[in-house]
C-alpha cells in the first residue's frame, strides 16, 4: 500500500530555503554598492590578534633627589618691644608713622620736658649752696687744725668741724645725684627706638598724659629682617638633624604657604630645642630667613621644609607611571618592537611628581605613563606623546 506525503510537512524546508537564498541577495546588493562608491572598509585586526593601544610615555633618567623633613611652623620675630614712657607727662610730639622702618636710637616721640628741667634748676641752686657751705666747712677746719697744733684750740673743736666738713661733702653728692636724676628724667622724656624694625599702630596721640605705668605702651616696634620660622618635627627625626648641626653644616630650610605651592623664602636653621614635647612627640627647631623683601610675617603659618640631604644620580620616572598591584608596584617597559612588558619596580621617596626607583629600572628606558590600565604583559602600543602630532606636521 503507497505511503501518503504530508504537504505542510513538505513546506517548512522550503520557506528556509527561500530566506536563506533572500539572504544571500541581499549581500550581494550591499557588496556591489560599496564597490560602485570607491570607498574602502578598514580591515578588521586577523583572527586571534588584538589591535596596539595608543600611550604617552616617558624616559626614565637620572636626577637629584631632596631628602627633606617638614612640619607647621609660624614666623616669629627675633625681637618684639613694646615702647613705653619711662616718665609722666604730657606727650607733645609723635614723629613716626604707622607702618614706619625705625632704626635703634631714633627719636620717636618727645614727653613735655620743662617740669624736669625746672626740677634740676632747684637742685642746682641747692647744689651751689651746699658746695659754698662746703668750702667755708673746709676754710674753718683748716684754721682748727692749725690751733689745735699750737695748742690755742681744744681737740673737741676741730673733730665737730671735720664732721661738719664730711655732712656738707654727702649733701653736694646727693645734689649732684639728684641733679643726674633729673637730667636722666629729661632724657627719657625724648622716647626713642629701642631696636630697629617696623613700627606698628599707633596707641596714643599726642595731647594726652602719658605715665610709665602704661600697660599698652606708645606703639610696638617688630624686627622684621632678618626673621625666624619656628616649627615642627616628629622627635624620630630628631637624631639625623642633631647629627649634621654637630658636624657643623648648614642645612638649607624653606618656607612654603598654606597651600605648599609656593616658596615664599629660603634660610637655614639655626638651631633646636632643649627638650622634646612630651604631650605631641615633636621638637621644636627656630631657621632664619634674611627675609630682605619681608615676604615673611609675624605670625605668619608657614609649611617649612628642611633640606637634610640631597641623593645624587637616582633614577627618576613619573609618578603616574607606576602602577599598584597585589604583587606591589610595577611598570610597564616599551621595548623596541612596541611591545610592552609588565616590569615590577621597587620605589624610594617622592620628588615633586616624579618617584625614585631605587631597582628594576634603569635610565633611559622608556616606561608608560599613560595608558597602561589598557595593557597587559606583551601587547602592541602606538606611542603618541604631546606635542608628537605638531612634530610630525612640521
Amino acid at each position: 500500500m503507497p505511503l501518503r506525503t504530508d504537504g505542510r510537512a513538505a513546506r517548512g524546508p522550503l520557506k528556509l530555503l527561500a530566506l536563506v537564498a533572500l539572504l544571500a541577495l541581499a549581500a550581494g546588493a550591499l557588496w556591489r554598492l560599496d564597490e560602485g562608491s570607491g570607498e574602502a572598509r578598514p580591515p578588521g585586526p586577523p583572527p586571534g590578534m588584538s589591535m596596539a593601544v595608543t600611550v604617552t610615555t616617558a624616559a626614565a633618567r637620572l636626577g637629584d633627589a631632596p631628602v627633606t623633613l617638614s612640619g607647621i611652623g609660624t614666623v616669629t620675630p627675633l625681637r618684639t618691644v613694646t615702647v613705653k614712657s619711662r616718665v609722666d607727662g604730657e606727650l607733645t610730639k609723635v614723629l613716626f608713622k604707622e607702618g614706619q622702618q625705625v632704626k635703634a636710637g631714633e627719636l620717636l616721640a618727645q614727653i613735655d620736658p620743662r617740669p624736669f628741667i625746672a626740677q634740676r634748676d632747684q637742685y642746682e641752686g641747692q647744689l651751689a649752696k651746699d658746695t659754698a657751705l662746703l668750702q667755708n666747712a673746709r676754710a674753718d677746719l683748716a684754721r682748727y687744725t692749725n690751733l689745735v697744733q699750737k695748742d690755742m684750740l681744744a681737740g673737741q673743736t676741730k673733730d665737730t668741724q671735720a664732721s661738719l666738713v664730711r655732712q656738707y661733702e654727702g649733701a653736694v653728692r646727693s645734689d649732684k645725684a639728684q641733679i643726674d636724676n633729673v637730667n636722666l628724667q629729661i632724657e627719657y622724656s625724648r622716647i626713642t627706638a629701642p631696636i630697629s624694625g617696623r613700627v606698628g599702630l599707633r596707641q596714643i596721640d599726642p595731647g594726652n598724659m602719658i605715665h610709665a605705668t602704661d600697660s599698652s605702651g606708645l606703639c610696638v616696634i617688630t624686627q622684621m629682617t632678618p626673621i625666624s620660622v619656628l616649627f615642627t618635627l616628629p622627635e624620630d627625626q630628631l637624631p639625623a638633624v642633631r647629627k649634621r648641626l654637630r658636624a657643623g653644616e648648614k642645612l638649607s630650610v624653606a618656607a612654603y604657604d598654606r597651600t605648599m605651592s609656593e616658596k615664599l623664602a629660603e634660610g637655614t636653621l639655626e638651631t633646636t630645642d632643649n627638650q622634646i614635647d612630651t604631650a605631641t612627640g615633636t621638637v621644636k627647631l627656630r631657621a632664619i630667613f634674611p627675609n630682605a623683601d619681608e615676604t615673611l610675617f609675624p605670625n605668619q603659618f608657614v609649611n617649612a621644609e628642611l633640606l637634610l640631604e640631597k641623593k645624587q644620580g637616582v633614577v627618576l620616572l613619573p609618578a603616574s607611571a607606576v602602577l599598584r598591584g597585589p604583587k606591589g608596584a610595577h611598570v610597564f617597559v616599551v621595548g623596541k618592537d612596541n611591545t610592552v612588558s609588565d616590569r615590577a619596580v621597587t620605589t624610594d621617596m617622592t620628588v615633586g611628581t616624579n618617584l625614585v626607583i631605587a631597582s628594576g629600572l634603569s635610565a633611559g628606558e622608556t616606561v608608560v605613563v599613560e595608558g597602561a590600565d589598557r595593557l597587559r604583559d606583551g601587547a602592541k602600543v602606538v606611542i603618541k606623546n604631546p606635542g608628537s602630532a605638531a612634530a610630525d606636521k612640521s
